[in-house]
Formats: C-alpha cells, structure tokens, sequence
C-alpha cells in the first residue's frame, strides 16, 4: 500500500516536471550579434491592357480589359508628362479607346503609355 502511494507521487511529480518543462521557452544559443541578410529583388513592371474611361492631361481612368470591374486611376510619370500633355491637346483619348498601361506594381504611375488615341470630335 505504502508503494502504491510512493509510485502515484512519484508519477504526479514527473507530469508536473514535463509539464513546466514543455512550457518553458526554449532560447537558441547565441555566439555572437546576430546578423539579417535581405535580399532586394528589383520589382518589374506590369503591362495593364485596358479601355479609356476617361483621360486628360494629368491623369488616366481605365477599365480592365480583363476583369471591367476593375477601375484604376492613373498618374504619369515624369518621363511622360509632356506627351499625354501633347496628346490631350491634340484631342486625346477619349471614351473607350483601347490601351497597354506600363506600372509598376502597388503604384498608380503610368511608366508608358502605348495606344492609338482618337481622332478629335
């Protein structure tokens, strides 16, 4: 009897030491400051093919062609600016004229524009 008692102490005892030992953190072992190496992969550019919304010296709002749920505005870039300006004076594109957009993904920047705009009303 006095054995059986002893066996069931004992056998609470290991549970609660496996216990706290299971819930304890581990720490990694550390020689020395720990160095993080990221790599920068350089993002590519995205063609968008679409259909003019609307469009104006400034900006540009198409319509996928794949998905015409999907709407986005369009600022353009630097490199750009003075010939969307040019062809917004010469009569633009105007609703429905079909365009291939260059972005870069998670940016609203029109990079290059390619597409026939229509000829003015």
């Amino acid at each position: 009897m006095k054995n059986s008692k002893h066996f069931l102490a004992a056998g609470l005892l290991a549970m609660a030491a496996a216990l706290l030992g299971a819930s304890a953190p581990l720490h990694a072992q550390s020689v020395g400051p720990s160095i993080t190496v990221e790599t920068l992969h350089k993002a590519k550019t995205v063609w968008l093919k679409a259909e003019i919304i609307h469009a104006d010296a400034r900006s540009m709002m198409v319509r996928e062609h794949d998905n015409p749920l999907f709407i986005h505005t369009f600022t353009y870039a630097e490199g750009i600016q003075g010939l969307m300006e040019h062809i917004s004076n010469t009569g633009g594109y105007q609703y429905g004229d079909r365009v291939k957009i260059q972005y870069m993904p998670g940016q609203l920047i029109a990079l290059k524009v390619r597409g026939k705009p229509s000829k003015p009303i």
